[in-house]
């Protein structure tokens, strides 16, 4: 596979096309989303990071990544054909993939459910308590 050059490499004004989000690579690839910047590195496409910056007590911020067309449309044959090594639990289309999307997916749907519940178990014995 070429090495590509690095993210900070400027492109010649020809050759300047508007880089990809996470949602347009996700289209083109059998990745997970979560996944894609790992499976860029694995692919050398070239990333364009921005946001993650430290909020002290308060965590970081949003981390967005944007990707090189021309990479993305290189590494999306590479990954076609098996040239890109990407494990089985990242990607949409083995069963394994599709195993830890629906179970992720799961997990959160069935916290979301949980937490309404107790918030409106809270609310009702408030309303309890204010009617007595």
């Amino acid at each position: 596979m070429p090495r590509t050059p690095d993210p900070g490499t400027p492109e010649s004004a020809d050759e300047e096309e508007p880089w990809l989000d996470s949602r347009e690579v996700v289209e083109r690839w059998p990745v997970r989303e979560y996944w894609l910047p790992s499976a860029a590195a694995r692919g050398d496409v070239r990333v364009r990071r921005f946001g993650g910056e430290s909020r002290g007590t308060y965590g970081a911020a949003p981390t967005y990544y944007s990707y090189h067309p021309g990479d993305v449309r290189r590494a999306a044959a590479a990954i076609a054909e098996g040239r890109v090594d990407i494990p089985s639990v990242w990607r949409t289309d083995t069963p394994n993939g599709r195993r830890a999307e629906y179970w992720s997916r799961f997990a959160f749907r069935l916290t979301c459910s949980l937490t309404l519940a107790l918030l409106l178990l809270g609310l009702g014995l408030l309303v309890y308590e204010l009617a007595s």
